[in-house]
């Protein structure tokens, strides 16, 4: 597939990188046509390596080759991202002042567009009308995410993610998508579910200051919320001391300890669907919690002896009780975040794990520092009860293991 990368001035330029990369990586042939303006945040020299090309931002570049109208006719797919306000102006009112805005004119192939700017800007009316006209001709444009913009700021006009735009990108050319009037969505195999999510690491309190906790950040379970928000579930997230900010159309429940935790999760699963325990429950908490700061002891020898005893388990519990009421919902699916030992390696250790909890789903992954915990990208195994098939997903974002995790689910849903 032939595809012209648009790029424009805004600071999501950098995420335009990693989506090149994806459809290098997948054989796709890639030209980046950057703005002036973008090249202020990244360089000629990172699109040119990249996509094994040249760049241009002008059309007096190669002029004997007539680039403004030859890179537009010759594509199967222009998408531009990030797509600043003032690129949509541009697009929206047929201005052709440099390379990419001839491109749009001269391109007859699909024509998407990724906005991203400060939540003021994307709700504008000018910005609005824009996109409404864009739209009305056959344009696709991928409505923006909410979460962390420039800065402290929160709210929509976020770039996706490269994995999400890379995902719709092909729905477009697949025809998943319609073509006028509305912007780019996945699969609403979803719709009508209730799920539960949970993420995290749990925090069991020593005292006023200390706790026990773990390296969990919330990532995977943030992004298994998102992706199933985005196929049309009623998701609610159980959120143990995460400070990412919440995705859209997702209820999330703020806890702290593993009891908390438990019981927000019970609430929550009663009438689910799904209920998927991402989240790093403490195996044991301190037997007490002293009310004061734990002060140190004048005898250096003397140490501190903390008495622990072993919190619940709360996949267990969920498909004990949906046992007793003689239910086959919700499906449980658990997670298994385990390092190898003497006694035996990460799947071992996993597969024992899954027979004692009794889930129906269990994503496996080891951990450790660096691995897993707070990073980006992962590699899990899926094991599902009843068969003996392993699917590895990864080395991949943690998006891409959320959507095959609920491809799994989806299908046993039916």
């Amino acid at each position: 597939m032939r595809v012209v990368l648009g790029v424009s001035g805004g600071i999501a330029a950098y995420k335009a990188a990693s989506l090149l990369r994806l459809f290098t990586e997948h054989g796709h042939d890639v030209t980046v046509v950057p703005t002036a303006a973008a090249l202020e945040f990244v360089g000629a020299p990172t699109w040119s390596a990249l996509s094994g090309k040249p760049v241009a931002t002008d059309v007096w570049t190669s002029v004997h080759e007539v680039p403004h109208v030859r890179i537009g006719q010759g594509a199967d797919l222009v998408v531009v991202a990030p797509a600043t306000a003032d690129l949509l102006a541009k697009a929206a009112h047929g201005l052709a002042d440099d390379l990419l805005t001839t491109t749009l004119l001269t391109a007859r192939c699909p024509v998407a567009f990724a906005p991203a700017m400060h939540t003021e800007m994307w709700e504008h009316p000018a910005t609005q009308a824009n996109v409404a006209t864009l739209r009305s001709r056959g344009a696709h444009v991928i409505d923006p995410a909410v979460g962390r913009l420039t800065g402290k700021d929160t709210g929509a006009g976020r770039l996706p993610e490269p994995e999400q735009l890379y995902a719709a990108c092909l729905e477009i050319l697949g025809g998943a998508v319609p073509g006028v009037g509305g912007s780019t969505s996945p699969v609403r195999d979803l719709a009508g579910r209730r799920v539960v999510v949970s993420a995290g690491g749990t925090r069991e309190p020593l005292d006023p200051v200390r706790y026990l906790g773990n390296r969990s950040s919330g990532k995977q379970g943030w992004a298994i919320a998102r992706s199933a928000a985005e196929r049309g579930a009623e998701v609610t997230l159980v959120a143990a001391n995460v400070s990412l900010p919440a995705p859209e159309g997702v209820h999330v429940v703020a806890v702290e300890t593993t009891l908390e935790l438990k019981s927000a999760v019970e609430e929550a699963a009663a009438g689910s669907d799904v209920v998927v325990m991402a989240a790093a429950p403490a195996d044991f908490r301190p037997a007490s919690v002293s009310e004061s700061k734990i002060k140190k002891s004048s005898d250096p020898a003397a140490g501190l002896r903390v008495e622990l005893v072993e919190n619940p388990d709360i996949v267990r519990g969920l498909v004990e009780q949906r046992a007793a009421q003689g239910s086959d919902r919700p499906i449980v699916v658990s997670f298994a975040a385990e390092t190898g030992d003497a006694q035996g390696s990460v799947m071992d250790h996993a597969r024992a794990k899954f027979a004692r909890k009794g889930s129906d789903v269990q994503v496996v992954n080891e951990v450790g520092r660096d691995l897993t915990f707070g990073q980006d990208e992962t590699t899990v195994h899926v094991l599902r009860r009843g068969s003996d098939a392993v699917v590895t997903v990864g080395p991949a974002s943690k998006d891409v293991v959320a959507d095959a995790l609920w491809d799994t689910v989806s299908a046993m849903l039916g």
